[in-house]
């Protein structure tokens, strides 16, 4: 075990000494070495859409193309302005691509009206009927007819919003895409970056939405959104003088930023979320895919976990590859990927993804290299190091319960108290912050960071296993399985699986000031749900005042050791602010709710033998 992993940090240094030798003069190179055009190619429907096509000035041989399609411009615009480097990574840069970057339909310079997650359509019956399969379909089209020295053969990659537009190439099912690599891809907006199991992603998509809206018509522009002056460095004390959501209208956008109302307008899972969905329409694939995401994704962990379990399920003849790192949204692209906050991760984990998965990946679909991937890569954090699979979850792993038990106690045995609960006072005025400092913006840290902080709230309850005799591994997807009541009609739930460390923990590198490692509680998983959703996201339903009540929801997949000496815990609350918005704990509109509509409320999680509350896991 210690052999193959000193042999794994080694392969993961060399490739970071060959990536950084590269990275130093990638903008020269791009330079000396390819041509840049730019074309309007036409779509269907008689729109064009801008791209920006990099050659290869060697023409003595033929390239594969290499294209990424995104909503966040492919600047710099003008055929002698040229991007730092190209591809997903340097090492394509000198391997010798076309590299071509588009302008999605009714963004920055391309022609059309721009949709949020553009629904897709299973039947095309016009020219006129177009959705992001097409316009892939008719790009890649144009470009193996048009461009000089092509092989024929095309790959797509994106990350996050262009991750979706990599899924969507799919779609497309032109015979010319090889591969794809969709890269913490959304692929369902209400369960990745609008809402989290109904709850409101607020940080995330505030300072999104001004920055992210560059027009809202027809008209090519290059010109950007802007961010908003918040007048504070604090977020906490800014969401909570904002006030209700609905505020951010009054006080702020003014109702001019139109895809920040659809997402006020819809807060259950509609027709028009149904819509957004591209998880219904990824079958008859017969595109190579390697979908890729991070442990710590803070905003498309859903998306990238759910798009390669749809894909091997409705492909199972196809060639399905899976990635999952300790990375946070996109961290694999270009960074060292060795920790996270006060984390240590052992060593650099980017490099090795870039050169061993997804360079290898694509080599060989698209020039015909040999490759040994395994269909399932897996960093297992806790323990810092691969893991290969053929099919995750891991057959190995056993469905296990984690109950939650009187006295702050947590177990894999059930309760056998009667009559158990722990409860608290859920106050919206003093809701528990996400983060123990203070930050402006969504804090992607708080995915591995210390919980301390909340455990020591009244208004947090926490479990914990007495110190582990031996090794637990979880592998696989979690489920809450709370029995709770409320004094009020609506309540959020927020639950949060941590690793404690022991008393004896050294601090690294990477630990922050004044933090000490000794009993850290190391977040290893969370998630937040709108307690009326219990029953369907589409069917939002009134709590019935204390009536004890099943509110069973998923937290997501991890892999993740808990070592011998450390403990499990379990914490549960009812805000989370601000990464989620307040419930005003009355059944209503929330995104609608005055000031005066939040109620503070008395909350019950039962930990009896006829109530049990747990967590549903996969042990290895």
């Amino acid at each position: 075990m210690k052999k193959h992993l000193l042999i794994a940090i080694c392969c993961q240094l060399l490739a970071f000494c060959c990536y950084a030798q590269h990275n130093v003069s990638d903008a020269d190179y791009v330079k000396q070495n390819y041509q840049k055009y730019e074309y309007r190619i036409p779509m269907r429907d008689g729109k064009t859409l801008f791209t920006s096509v990099y050659i290869p000035k060697d023409q003595s041989r033929k390239y594969p193309i290499m294209m990424d399609r995104t909503p966040y411009s492919v600047a710099p615009y003008g055929t002698d302005a040229y991007k730092g480097s190209l591809g997903p990574s340097s090492l394509f840069l000198h391997d010798g691509y076309i590299f071509v970057y588009q302008d999605v339909r009714g963004r920055f310079m391309s022609e059309g009206i721009f949709e949020e997650m553009t629904p897709e359509k299973e039947v095309h019956q016009s020219k006129n009927d177009v959705d992001e399969g097409t316009d892939t379909y008719d790009t890649i089209d144009w470009l193996i007819k048009n461009l000089p020295n092509n092989t024929g053969k095309v790959g797509v990659w994106g990350i996050s919003y262009p991750g979706f537009y990599t899924t969507t190439s799919l779609l497309s099912r032109h015979p010319a895409l090889v591969a794809a690599s969709p890269q913490a891809p959304i692929a369902d907006l209400y369960r990745d970056d609008a809402f989290h199991n109904g709850a409101f992603m607020l940080t995330a998509n505030f300072g999104f939405y001004p920055f992210f809206t560059n027009r809202q018509d027809d008209k090519p522009t290059q010109r950007g959104g802007s961010r908003l002056n918040y007048g504070t460095l604090d977020g906490y004390e800014f969401y909570m003088n904002m006030g209700s959501v609905k505020n951010s209208n009054d006080k702020f956008y003014r109702d001019t930023i139109r895809l920040w109302n659809e997402m006020l307008d819809h807060p259950n899972y509609d027709q028009h979320w149904k819509d957004r969905n591209v998880l219904y329409h990824l079958h008859d694939i017969k595109t190579a895919v390697l979908v890729t995401g991070g442990w710590y994704d803070a905003e498309d962990l859903y998306g990238a976990i759910n798009t390669y379990k749809t894909l091997v399920k409705e492909n199972p003849k196809t060639p399905i590859y899976f990635t999952m790192g300790p990375w946070v949204h996109g961290g694999w692209s270009g960074g060292n990927g060795d920790h996270l906050g006060d984390v240590d991760f052992g060593g650099p984990t980017g490099p090795f993804y870039r050169q061993k998965i997804e360079f290898a990946f694509f080599s060989h679909y698209l020039k015909g290299t040999d490759v040994s991937l395994p269909k399932v890569s897996a960093f297992e954090t806790g323990v810092n190091g691969w893991k290969t699979y053929n099919t995750w979850p891991p057959k190995e792993a056993e469905e296990k319960n984690l109950y939650l038990l009187p006295g702050g106690k947590l177990s894999f045995s059930a309760p056998a108290a009667a009559d158990a609960f722990d409860e608290f006072i859920s106050d919206p005025d003093k809701p528990v912050p996400f983060i123990g400092g203070i930050d402006l913006d969504m804090k992607r840290e708080y995915m591995t960071g210390d919980q301390r902080f909340a455990a020591r709230r009244p208004d947090v309850l926490t479990y914990q296993t007495d110190v582990l005799d031996k090794e637990v591994t979880l592998a696989g997807n979690i489920w809450a399985d709370l029995k709770v009541s409320i004094t009020g009609t609506d309540a959020d739930w927020v639950v949060k699986v941590i690793d404690v460390y022991p008393d004896s923990a050294k601090n690294s590198r990477f630990t922050g000031k004044d933090v000490y490692m000794s009993n850290y509680e190391q977040m290893v998983r969370s998630e937040a749900m709108r307690g009326k959703f219990r029953n369907g996201f589409d069917k939002p339903q009134p709590f019935v005042p204390g009536k004890v009540t099943q509110v069973n929801f998923e937290l997501q997949d991890v892999l993740h050791t808990f070592k011998k000496g450390h403990r499990i815990m379990v914490q549960v609350q009812s805000t989370w602010f601000p990464l989620i918005d307040r419930n005003t704990q009355q059944f209503q509109d929330i995104m609608k709710a005055k000031d005066t509509d939040f109620k503070k409320e008395r909350h019950r999680v039962y930990t009896s033998k006829e109530h049990p509350s747990y967590l549903k896991v996969r042990v290895m």
